[in-house]
């Protein structure tokens, strides 16, 4: 009955849903829900205002090494989540956790140290799985506007759901869906503003009510959007890629053309420069699509880091300053490629 996830992975988890837990009044919601089914382990919080469900597969279905696990389904008091936290805090994100459910207990093993959590094995929870199937089968409402009122203190909630999510509201009255990489959730319209009145009284329920509202705020030329109205940033010429697509997309390119003007290049400088250049593209990738998958944020981090360093020109300096940190002597590398050119020089 155990399956194994990173700490990284299991972290994120438990981050992407705490922000949804109920509150104590409601003991069968306080807490997160670990609900492991053959192939993907679920974090779920709900508090019945917002719903939020993140997962991480722990098996792939055409896996031959190992048989899947059985599922179970276990609440974490939201009591213990700050110990189970910090435990995770504790670990490289790469390391194994195995996670076990027993009678009243939940167990997390790592290489470097176990975790016992107690629960109550007989704990109800929402179904969860059919609140998230209704609303994602929602039709729109027929004659029915699609002007949700939402709650702003609700909407701070997401922040930790993704770093970008896609949202479709089908009605007034109905629970808006939120999407993002591996996460589903969903958020209840409100129908009281925090004023206290209700927002069937609101002057401002329809776009219309809008409109009229700010007529003499708006300007009396053409409606724009707002890519052309809004001035943008100065593009540098030399500007690196800050994103991680951006940068995968970028070395992966590099290791296609540098590899296909193989043949194309006369001199066998020229042809070691590019088979150069592909192979450390390709290995860059690599590199990098490995550390995005046990680390996003990392990822993230190191890509935007890296993106300054190239945007401020002195890639040798950085590089000379990384070869001393790591116990190198740069000065040797720096003069033996000038005794290899001198080598060349002379012989050509």
């Amino acid at each position: 009955m155990s399956i194994t996830i990173t700490s990284h992975q299991l972290g994120r988890l438990i981050a992407r849903t705490a922000d949804h837990i109920g509150d104590d009044l409601t003991p069968a919601l306080h807490g997160i829900r670990l609900d492991a089914d053959t192939e993907y382990l679920y974090a779920v919080a709900t508090d019945r205002f917002t719903i939020a469900a993140a997962r991480y597969r722990h098996h792939k279905p055409d896996s031959e090494n190992t048989a899947p696990a059985a599922p179970f389904a276990r609440t974490i008091p939201a009591t213990a989540l700050p110990a189970l936290r910090e435990w995770i805090r504790t670990m490289p994100g790469h390391d194994p956790v195995t996670v076990t459910p027993a009678d009243d207990r939940i167990r997390f093993a790592a290489p470097t140290g176990e975790l016992a959590i107690t629960i109550d094995p007989d704990a109800e929870f929402a179904d969860w799985r059919g609140l998230l199937r209704g609303v994602t089968e929602q039709t729109p409402n027929t004659g029915e506007p699609v002007f949700p009122a939402l709650g702003t203190r609700l909407q701070a909630r997401w922040q930790s759901a993704d770093g970008v999510v896609r949202v479709r509201a089908t009605g007034d009255h109905q629970p808006v869906l939120v999407v993002g990489e591996d996460f589903l959730g969903a958020q209840m319209p409100t129908r009281t503003r925090r004023d206290g009145f209700s927002t069937d009284t609101d002057t401002l329920a329809t776009l219309d009510d809008v409109r009229t509202a700010w007529q003499d705020a708006f300007s009396t030329g053409p409606a724009i959007t707002p890519q052309t109205a809004l001035p943008s940033p100065p593009q540098l010429r030399d500007e690196a890629s800050k994103t991680i697509s951006e940068v995968a997309e970028d070395l992966l390119k590099q290791a296609l053309h540098s590899t296909r003007l193989l043949t194309a290049v006369d001199t066998s400088e020229a042809t070691a420069a590019l088979a150069t250049a592909g192979v450390t593209a390709w290995a860059a990738y690599r590199y990098l699509d490995a550390l995005h998958t046990a680390d996003p944020h990392l990822a993230a981090t190191v890509v935007a880091e890296t993106a300054e360093e190239l945007d401020d020109g002195a890639i040798s300096e950085w590089a000379w300053d990384a070869a001393r940190a790591a116990g190198h002597d740069p000065q040797q590398w720096q003069t033996e490629l000038q005794e290899r050119q001198a080598r060349k020089q002379a012989a050509a």
